[in-house]
């Protein structure tokens, strides 16, 4: 089985042993991986620590911990970076994730035919998912796929940690230009103004661009969408406020130290007392993107992608 499963790496990253790029299989004891290194390196990749690693298997910590140094030694690669008390994947790590994916559910649908996939498809975002086809999504999933676990993850970043490795896809807003991603196109989505809901903006049923900006404008700089940009050169907000997240986006709204700008969904997603969302009818609407990475992922994704077009499709026909 060892031998076996170093094949399946070379194969699926259509590399040989000696290959020396990241994520390649360049350790002289590649070939003594087993699938016990896999499934815990997947888990602590998963759980992001060693703690819930080792309660998800049922296994002790040193055992993980072991299991895991003993891996990356075989490899000739650092998975992990060890620096923060909540572990990350390096970009070796990421890169051999997809691949110990693919070979761990080669070995299950091996032994165990039609079985399920036990590893949950993780889908990242930033703030609204996949806006109001969240939950037909989810339901529908369940009903058709039960042994998959879909997980829904909020990660705080531009790619809603997939380029980090946190999730096998993420639903991402607006264009997307980090390199080994790719993206498709699912919709797109209206704009709307976020303004303090005992101003006197919200007295209005719609508004423009320019409405906001005589005032402050509040930009989340880390997940947001919104830039200065959006406006005209000549008409660009006369002042800015960053924040680091939907949630501090939303107080600084209402607390009145500001307007801002965002995806149609985050009304629905997110509703605020204190803030009032109106159509902004000048400004052009956010494309919604599934977002992967440009390797071999998680066994179940095309059957997202797939689910995610056929929900899309049956909205657009009402």
């Amino acid at each position: 089985m060892p031998i076996s499963l170093s094949l399946c790496f070379a194969r699926m990253s259509g590399q040989h042993e000696e290959n020396t790029g990241p994520g390649a299989l360049r350790g002289r004891n590649a070939s003594a991986i087993e699938i016990r290194h896999l499934r815990a390196f997947l888990a602590v990749a998963d759980e992001g620590g060693i703690t819930r690693a080792a309660a998800r298997l049922g296994l002790t910590q040193p055992a993980v911990s072991r299991t895991l140094a003993a891996l990356e030694q075989r490899l000739g690669l650092r998975l992990v970076d060890r620096s923060t008390h909540h572990l990350a994947l390096t970009p070796d790590g990421i890169a051999f994730r997809d691949r110990a994916t693919a070979a761990v559910a080669a070995f299950d649908e091996a032994v165990d035919p039609g079985g399920p996939h036990r590893r949950p498809l993780r889908i990242g975002h930033a703030w609204s998912a996949f806006g109001r086809h969240t939950t037909p999504l989810l339901r529908r999933w369940q009903e058709r796929h039960p042994g998959i676990p879909l997980e829904l993850r909020r990660v705080d970043d531009r790619t809603a940690g997939l380029a980090r490795g946190e999730v096998d896809a993420a639903v991402l807003r607006g264009p997307v230009e980090t390199p080994g991603l790719v993206t498709e196109l699912l919709y797109e989505e209206e704009r709307v103004a976020a303004v303090a809901a005992d101003g006197p903006l919200a007295a209005r049923t719609a508004l423009r661009l320019a409405d906001l900006a005589s005032g402050t404008v509040v930009l989340n700089t880390v997940s947001g969408t919104t830039t200065p940009g959006l406006w005209p050169p000549a008409a660009r907000p006369r002042a800015t406020l960053t924040v680091a997240n939907t949630d501090d986006w939303l107080t600084a709204i209402a607390a009145g130290r500001g307007t801002g700008v965002s995806a149609a969904s985050t009304a629905g997603m997110h509703p605020r007392p204190g803030v009032a969302f109106r159509p902004l009818t000048d400004a052009p609407p956010l494309p919604v993107l599934l977002a992967r990475r440009d390797a071999p992922g998680h066994p179940a994704l095309p059957l997202l992608a797939a689910l995610a077009r056929e929900i899309v499709a049956e909205d657009g026909n009402d």
